[in-house]
Parts: C-alpha cells; structure tokens; sequence
C-alpha cells in the first residue's frame, strides 16, 4: 500500500511539473503572437496563437490529472 502511494505520489508531483511547463511555453507563445514585429507574418501569428492554445490545453489536461491522482491519494488515507 505505501508503494502506491509513493507511486501516485511521484506521478501527482510529474504531471504537475508537466503542466507547469506547458503554461510557460504557451505564454511565451502568447506574447510571441501579441508583440508586433516587422518580419512576422498573417500566418505566423496563427501559428504561434494555435500553438499557444495548444500548449494550454496540454496544460489544463495534466493540471486534471495532476489533480486526480491528488484526489486519489487523498482517499487512500
């Protein structure tokens, strides 16, 4: 029983570092789209706001899951 808690531990704490890093890269991708620059064109944007949604999305996903394995070891205790 205590492995699987360490194990749902371990996982809780991953997904979370996972997500944490997705909504850095898609904010990065966010302001890459927003800020103006000579060079950039239509197609670049929808890209970089595509990719942005994309990024978050993953975020949300394992912020989820990150939460469900929480919730799991909460009960097992």
């Amino acid at each position: 029983m205590e492995k699987q808690n360490k194990v749902c531990q371990n996982k809780m704490v991953d997904y979370k570092r996972f997500a944490i890093t997705l909504l850095a890269v898609g904010v990065f991708f966010y302001l890459g789209a927003i800020i103006p620059s000579e060079g950039k064109s239509e197609f670049d944007t929808y890209v970089m706001f595509g990719s942005s949604l994309g990024f978050l999305g993953g975020s949300i996903f394992y912020f989820f899951r990150s939460k469900a394995y929480q919730n799991k070891l909460n009960k097992q205790k």
